[in-house]
């Protein structure tokens, strides 16, 4: 029996994320939506070029293959576009082979308002505006930045790397430290060392991946073949002794990554460049930096780190 759409891990992504439309879009501003709609058009067998949240995307729907019987997870498309200009978009998700077939085109308008419809627990798209409309509403959103698209088609390996203050918790532990300085923070952690935080905006992205990571534990004991996709690691710049506040709220909720860090402020680039994720989620827009400029960084404007006036 598949899988309710309350139970599965939906993600919703904008053209913007999933292809590079960086042509189409000087259009636009160059010229207006007339001629944008012209442009498409006259472009509609015209294959788009992959862009950032691709690998990804890719990526994550071949869960489906692993599990067709329960199709646990699913991709929504949610555009500004029309659906008249939005049968380029489609055209090249199907050149591609990607299984997405809902979508909600909103003809210039924000899509943010219809991610909990679509039971979405991520939108990823490179309209800021979006982004900080859905955190603003208390939907899970995050600004997709330009980076190289690596084709690395070799495994099926998913990686998947998140901050944790401000990402998969609240910043409650972030507000301590702004207001305060290191040895505060600190002292503030251990004596909460006990008590989990609350969730944060992706803290339901980070519990179904969870969820997904268990059915596959499930497979390997049935399977010892089964070679398990899905990797997650947390890599945070907390360090000892703020560190333990992070395993008890992963406890507390019944999850856990697959790798942890604590960089004590180390330049985070260090390790993703090891760990090569398919994208990376911060919600301090200063971490989100890689020397070689190959991994997908996604941007969280949640919380006292990007407090807004």
């Amino acid at each position: 029996m598949p899988y309710p759409i309350e139970r599965k891990l939906v993600i919703a992504v904008s053209s913007s994320a999933l292809f590079d439309l960086s042509e189409s879009h000087a259009v636009y501003v160059e010229s207006g939506p007339k001629e944008y709609k012209k442009f498409q058009e006259e472009n509609l067998d015209k294959i788009l070029e992959k862009g950032p949240a691709f690998p990804f995307i890719k990526r994550f729907l071949n869960l489906n293959n692993r599990f067709q019987k329960q199709q646990p997870v699913e991709v929504v498309l949610l555009s500004r576009n029309s659906a008249a200009t939005g049968k380029r978009v489609f055209r090249s998700i199907s050149h591609y082979g990607l299984n997405i077939t809902r979508a909600a085109f909103m003809e210039g308008r924000s899509p943010y308002e219809y991610i909990p419809a679509f039971n979405a627990s991520l939108f990823l798209t490179a309209n800021e505006g979006d982004v900080l409309s859905a955190i603003d509403a208390g939907y899970p959103a995050g600004i997709v930045l330009p980076s190289k698209v690596v084709n690395d088609d070799s495994d099926e390996e998913l990686r998947i790397a998140f901050d944790f203050d401000g990402v998969i918790a609240d910043d409650e532990s972030e507000t301590v430290f702004k207001d305060g300085d290191l040895p505060d923070f600190h002292q503030h952690e251990t004596d909460k060392s006990h008590i989990p935080h609350k969730p944060g905006p992706l803290a339901d992205l980070f519990k179904k991946l969870a969820f997904l990571q268990k059915l596959e534990e499930r497979e390997k004991v049935r399977d010892g073949e089964y070679k398990q996709i899905i990797r997650t690691a947390i890599v945070t710049a907390r360090n000892a002794p703020s560190h333990e506040r992070v395993i008890t709220t992963l406890e507390d909720w019944g999850v856990s990554a697959n790798e942890t860090f604590f960089l004590g402020g180390m330049v985070k680039d260090r390790i993703l460049s090891r760990l090569q994720p398919h994208m990376f989620f911060d919600d301090q827009r200063s971490h989100l930096e890689s020397e070689a400029g190959d991994i997908p960084m996604v941007h969280i404007p949640f919380g006292i780190a990007n407090k807004r006036h």
